[in-house]
């Protein structure tokens, strides 16, 4: 099961860091014309912000556990990253985007296997 986290823990990583980089990295536009219509009703601001939080929140999947310091950050990345998941599924839910929503209701599951895992039994 320890191999099952780590392994579940760097595709979340890789996906969230893809998924969160154009966000912060890009202007408010590209990122309406490359995700959809959802970033039209937010500032550049929050958009750079959710980026950030899905960068970092990569970062802690992985990064504390791989060099063995503050482990116990990692479920708290994982917690972390399944509330910015519950954000993105209600937001696309009022929109009507239901495609979306099951994406993000998927990885919300995903990162509380982790933070189950990694908070419970195989705990660092």
């Amino acid at each position: 099961m320890n191999v099952f986290l780590w392994v579940l823990a760097g595709i979340l990583a890789a996906l969230f860091l893809a998924a969160g980089a154009p966000k912060l990295l890009q202007s408010k536009e590209k990122v309406v014309q490359a995700t959809g219509t959802w970033a039209v009703n937010y500032p550049p601001a929050a958009i750079k912000a959710i980026g950030l939080l899905e960068i970092l929140g990569a970062i802690g999947l992985v990064l504390p556990a791989a060099v063995g310091i503050a482990a116990g950050l990692v479920p708290v990345a994982a917690t972390g990253l399944a509330v910015v998941m519950a954000g993105a599924a209600v937001v696309h839910g009022r929109r009507g985007e239901g495609r979306s929503v099951a994406v993000n209701v998927l990885l919300l599951a995903l990162v509380a296997v982790v933070a189950w895992g990694r908070f419970g039994p195989y705990a660092f």
